[in-house]
């Protein structure tokens, strides 16, 4: 390499309700190296009103795929004129180049996240048909299943693996759908921070990516966030389903604060300081009516997902928690002690070179981090 070549590098972009993380990782030999990253802490009004009737969850089956930059060029002038005239595009496009400006990310390149609850995702088995017939095969099947017009949704899909003896005869397609309003609202944020946004796919992909990797087992992993708890069944590093609950971390707040006799305003900081103690006297079952549901969740998940025809042989083996209220210890003894799996936060970074001293900060900002490394990994 030259003195002066310039290196590869991605930033992975995760835009939520509760604010902007990204993390921009740069190829070292071939290996993803941490170069910056940071985290806007902001309440963001994310669920653009891209329903008619339905509530954004019950659009929701499983989840994810990628969008490509290219796919912009299918939006309709009216869907263009709508996004144009939503001020919020020019409020997150100025946030995110001030945060891209503070922790100073110097590559263009980006890759983002579509919000979870926004997205149509389901598996479809098929008898085995050339590879020139699946599209259109794929948008009749899908057009009975989705919530709205088959044409204003952007549909990608993909083949997954299937027993070597039943690949003669069947495939299984993971299709995954999303509004094409949403994709343009996402492409015109980047457009305007003056990134070049190279794919849009959405959580469950990048959360894989990030904290299972190659690994083949099946495994869970919950996303625990503020306001939401998303489930995702990962098999074969492919992530097979979905499940949501409108239950997060600020539940918790509220569960500390009226055994504490404090403000839930002062909660957080508690809480993250505990998060981090060794040891702490905090009975799980006092959040039981919080964990449980949680826990209800997992079992439900995989016992569904056993029962599949061609899934009876399977068995869960680990379940990986995430997200924003992760490290809070009285979760994972609540799940441990419900289930007889490898119960553990996971490591967004074990898949990362970074400098041995950020350890420990690294480790404490990793669970809300998940998704961006994900979105910043896949081109590695």
């Amino acid at each position: 390499m030259g003195l002066f070549s310039k290196q590869e590098s991605y930033v992975g972009v995760d835009i939520g309700a509760h604010g902007i993380k990204l993390v921009e990782l740069r190829k070292n030999k071939g290996r993803p190296q941490l170069w910056t990253y940071g985290i806007l802490d902001r309440g963001l009004d994310i669920h653009i009103p891209i329903t008619h009737e339905k509530d954004v969850d019950e659009l929701l089956h499983e989840d994810d795929l990628t969008y490509k930059k290219e796919d912009a060029k299918n939006f309709s002038p009216a869907i263009q004129e709508a996004v144009m005239k939503d001020g919020r595009v020019d409020e997150y496009a100025k946030l995110l180049k001030t945060l891209l400006k503070k922790v100073k990310v110097q590559t263009k390149k980006a890759t983002s996240s579509l919000p979870v609850s926004h997205v149509f995702h389901a598996i479809i088995n098929l008898p085995k048909v050339e590879t020139k017939e699946i599209q259109g095969i794929v948008k009749a099947e899908v057009s009975k299943m989705l919530p709205r017009p088959v044409e204003e949704m952007q549909i990608v899909h993909q083949e997954i693996p299937v027993e070597e003896e039943k690949k003669q005869k069947y495939m299984r397609i993971l299709v995954t759908a999303a509004p094409k309003a949403l994709v343009a609202f996402y492409t015109s944020i980047f457009e305007r921070a003056g990134l070049e946004l190279q794919e849009l796919e959405t959580e469950a992909f990048a959360l894989s990516r990030s904290l299972v990797g190659n690994d083949k087992t099946v495994s869970m992993v919950v996303d625990i966030g503020a306001e939401r708890t998303n489930l995702f069944i990962i098999d074969n590093s492919i992530p097979v389903t979905h499940r949501s609950l409108h239950l997060g971390g600020n539940d918790i707040d509220a569960v500390f604060a009226k055994q504490l006799g404090l403000s839930e305003d002062m909660m957080g900081q508690i809480k993250k300081d505990l998060s981090h103690e060794a040891k702490h006297n905090l009975d799980s079952k006092v959040f039981s009516h919080i964990f449980e549901p949680i826990a209800k969740e997992i079992e439900y998940g995989f016992d569904l997902y056993i029962k599949q025809s061609g899934n009876e042989q399977k068995r869960p083996e680990k379940i990986i928690l995430t997200g924003g209220s992760a490290l809070f210890q009285p979760i994972t003894d609540y799940i441990s002690e419900r289930f007889s799996l490898k119960v553990f936060v996971g490591d967004p970074w074990a898949r990362v070179m970074y400098q041995d001293g950020l350890r420990s900060i690294l480790d404490e900002v990793g669970p809300r981090m998940s998704v961006s490394i994900g979105l910043a990994l896949r081109n590695f």
